[in-house]
Parts: C-alpha cells; sequence; structure tokens
C-alpha cells in the first residue's frame, strides 16, 4: 500500500509539473507559484481572478495533478500485474 502512495505522489507531481508548463502562460510569462496555491480572498480578488483567466488556469493545472495521480495508480497495478 505504501508503494501505490509513492506511485500516486509521483506521478501526481509530475502531473502537476507538465500542467503548469503547458497552462501556466499569461500572456507569454508563467503564472507565479504563490498565485498558483494561495487565495487572495475577497470579493474583488475573486472577479480580479476570473477576468484574468487565472481561475481555469489553476483549474486546469490541478485537473492535469489529478489525471497524473490516477495514471500512477494504474502504472502501479499494471507493473504488479506482471
Amino acid at each position: 500500500m505504501k508503494k501505490l502512495s509513492v506511485f500516486i505522489l509521483l506521478f501526481g507531481i509530475l502531473g502537476l509539473i507538465i500542467g503548469y508548463l503547458y497552462f501556466g502562460k499569461i500572456a507569454g510569462e508563467y503564472l507565479s507559484v504563490n498565485a498558483l496555491f494561495g487565495n487572495t480572498g475577497g470579493s474583488i480578488g475573486e472577479f480580479g481572478r476570473k477576468l484574468s483567466g487565472i481561475q481555469s488556469i489553476k483549474q486546469n493545472i490541478f485537473i492535469s495533478g489529478g489525471v497524473g495521480g490516477v495514471l500512477g495508480a494504474v502504472v502501479y497495478y499494471l507493473k504488479k500485474k506482471k
């Protein structure tokens, strides 16, 4: 079970990195890691994030991390089956 967790964690992190490299650009510049994981809070900040598209960028990056975690579980079970 511990090995499964390691596979999920490693592939999840790899998915986050790939998602960041693929989706993390705004106007030719990468989104800062602080903006990715931070929360400015408030309705004005929420409006600004939606207007600039940061909310959808964050969502795409986190979905990539989740897909990476699922892929890690699949790879673990395929490797275990051999």
